[in-house]
């Protein structure tokens, strides 16, 4: 009986969210925003709160706070297919994660990019280019989608979860694609752990420089918390080039977007995946521009970029609290041993490009 009732609620809802917006509202009835509210509710509050057990565990036992919300989230798979939370999930897995990605130009200046030089800027602008088309070639080759080659290079060259994140966002939907995302998150975490751990031993055993292990560890690790972790295990300055290599490796993630959601923009026309054509720059990535140039004045206060980086990252552990959900471990199960291909591959692509280009030029 509850269970009918609980559906027939549901079902006022979803009449009611379709209503034109100047329709009279039936006396009784709760407004169309209230509605909303009431729909989204409680898939939102349970990516919130996975978002901050994830963010706990991450303080208390160090591992990367991505990789615990995937888990959680996984972990209440059962919620994601709970038609009650299905709105909400769905809601922070894409609009959500628009947000925290378009956050995340608060973290950059022109300045920081500035002060790399010109030979350190090419090296890593090339090394992001070329491991895209890496990902996506090895993606053919092992008789993979397209798109899934561009989503796990772009997420190795550029930001690791939060590129991929940005890029999946302008890729053409399939059946696969929470799915491909999650798997994306959880391979390039894990890689870039791997990275922290074995890439300072490596600049050592080769004798790079402080500067040049720091140029080697930002344009090759995945993850920011763990570029830092690398850089700043050998030295101070190779912890402070290494932050900034990094951050415009996260620069280039709008470069990068742009020209993957025009290559794939009549993919996204053909397949109606919206109503209207798909704008040539999505409003998140202009977003992420405006407040990249803003932060670059100087005239924004640490009182309001400090605040902002940290609603970017809640926003992104609450999308991927989100995904995870909506993923089942069987799911992962059944990918086989190709896309951990791609993700491997690309990986080693990017650190010997770097570590052979550091080499060469006697850094």
């Amino acid at each position: 009986m509850r269970d009918d009732l609980d559906q027939l609620a549901f079902r006022s809802l979803d009449s009611l969210e379709g209503a034109p917006p100047w329709s009279a509202q039936p006396q009784g009835e709760p407004p169309r925003l209230l509605a909303r509210a009431r729909r989204y509710a409680p898939g939102l509050i349970i990516a919130g709160l996975v978002a901050l057990a994830a963010q706990w565990l991450s303080e208390h036992y160090g591992a990367p706070v991505m990789l615990f919300a995937l888990l959680l989230g996984m972990a209440v798979n059962f919620t994601g297919d709970d038609p009650r939370c299905r709105p909400g999930l769905d809601f922070a897995a894409r609009h959500v994660l628009r947000i925290g990605v378009a956050l995340l130009g608060m973290r950059i200046t022109l300045d920081q990019v500035r002060t790399l030089g010109l030979e350190t800027l090419l090296l890593t602008a090339a090394a992001v280019l070329l491991t895209i088309l890496v990902g996506w070639s090895l993606a053919r080759a092992l008789k993979l989608r397209g798109p899934l080659g561009v989503l796990m290079g772009g997420a190795v060259a550029i930001c690791g979860a939060s590129a991929a994140l940005a890029i999946a966002a302008c890729l053409p939907r399939s059946e696969t694609h929470d799915r491909d995302v999650v798997l994306t998150v959880v391979g390039v975490t894990t890689l870039s752990t791997v990275a922290m751990v074995i890439y300072p031993a490596l600049a050592t055993l080769l004798g790079l420089s402080d500067v040049a292990a720091g140029v080697f560890f930002g344009a090759t690790i995945h993850d920011v918390a763990q570029v830092v972790g690398a850089g700043y295990s050998v030295s101070p300055q190779a912890g402070d080039t290494a932050t900034i290599v990094k951050l415009f490796r996260v620069a280039l993630l709008l470069p990068a977007v742009v020209i993957i959601s025009l290559i794939y923009r009549s993919a996204l026309i053909e397949a109606g995946a919206r109503a209207a054509r798909p704008p040539l720059v999505p409003a998140f990535l202009i977003a992420f521009a405006v407040l990249v140039a803003a932060n670059s004045t100087g005239v924004v206060p640490a009182a309001i970029t400090g605040p902002v980086s940290d609603a970017s990252r809640w926003c992104l552990v609450a999308a991927i609290s989100a995904l995870g959900a909506k993923t089942a471990l069987g799911d992962l199960a059944r990918v086989g041993w190709r896309p951990i291909l791609v993700l491997v591959g690309a990986t080693a692509f990017i650190a010997l490009l770097v570590l052979g280009s550091l080499v060469a030029l006697g850094r």
